[in-house]
């Protein structure tokens, strides 16, 4: 399994992956040291990650193996079908996945996904508009809906 560690505007992240593809990405809550030679199977990621953080890609083209259940697997599919700038609920989320009655299990896997921002599940949000939990935190959901739908106000001056 080869890593790597990069900064992004919501700080330092790891990535882990093979020949197989990506198996996480994982934004880190401390400092750590920049990769100097990214491995050339995770370089592709790198550079999408930068074209999305500069704002010149809405979709991620990369091989991804997330390692989880059967069932953890069909809600992360299911999440990269959440267009870039849009959010739904637990709740359509749900309906998506035609499985109402589980909602708390695909908010649970929702919350397992190791591959954060390429698989969205910062696009799911709750019923009621309000941002849910995040595994690298709130504040950093925010940042990302912001960044994918920034609200351009015209100024009245």
């Amino acid at each position: 399994m080869e890593e790597c560690i990069i900064y992004t505007p919501l700080g330092f992240a790891k990535i882990t992956g093979n020949n197989d593809g990506i198996t996480s990405i994982s934004i880190l809550n401390s400092e750590e040291n920049i990769t100097d030679i990214i491995p050339e199977v995770l370089e592709d990621c790198v550079y999408q990650l930068q074209d999305y953080f500069n704002g010149k890609r809405q979709q991620f083209q990369l091989k991804l193996n997330p390692k989880g259940t059967e069932f953890q697997k069909s809600v992360w599919i299911t999440l990269q079908k959440i267009p870039f700038g849009r959010t739904v609920s637990y709740s359509e989320l749900s309906k998506q996945l035609n499985n109402i009655k589980a909602i708390r299990a695909i908010a649970a896997a929702n919350g397992k996904n190791p591959i954060l921002i390429v698989i969205p599940c910062h696009r799911v949000i709750g019923s009621d508009g309000s941002l849910t939990g995040y595994a690298g935190g709130l504040a950093r959901k925010q940042w990302l809906l912001k960044h994918e739908n920034p609200c351009k106000q015209q100024s009245l001056f």
